[in-house]
């Protein structure tokens, strides 16, 4: 049975502090919550980010079929082929997460809405909000 995999990233300023939000989930349970700040980014980044996190959160829990869920239109149809990735910034963590998801023996990629994917939506934005109460100016401006 595949596990499921929601993802989201969230940047304040856009470019600004960015976080990323991560939930793996069986039928029956939450496997794994990730909350982490990734410094300066632009929401499109910061979501790229925590699907590759999701990915890799997977691959190192020994998961081969995943369904990952990610309430960014651009992210999923860039990544199911539907738009073509035309910004540089992009270009390397869209490869990265193809090479990513050739891993896993079954995958599928879906777009869910925001209602949807509220944990880790919540966790990308506890990743900012943890990072600027520690006090880094270099990353939290």
């Amino acid at each position: 049975m595949a596990v499921q995999i929601f993802t989201d990233g969230a940047a304040r300023g856009n470019p600004g502090p960015a976080g990323i939000g991560v939930v793996i989930r069986n039928d029956a349970e939450i496997l794994l919550e990730v909350a982490d700040f990734i410094g300066k980014a632009t929401n499109n980044i910061a979501e790229y980010m925590a699907f590759i996190r999701g990915l890799e959160e997977a691959i190192d829990m020994g998961e081969k079929d995943i369904e990952v869920f990610s309430d960014s239109e651009l992210l999923v149809k860039q990544i199911t082929g539907e738009y073509k990735v035309k910004n540089d910034g992009l270009i390397p963590l869209f490869h990265h997460a193809q090479s990513l998801l050739r891993k896993f023996n079954h995958r599928k990629v879906y777009h869910t809405a925001r209602e949807e994917n509220k944990l880790a939506d919540k966790l990308a934005n506890k990743g900012i909000d943890d990072q600027s109460t520690k006090g880094f100016p270099l990353f939290s401006r």
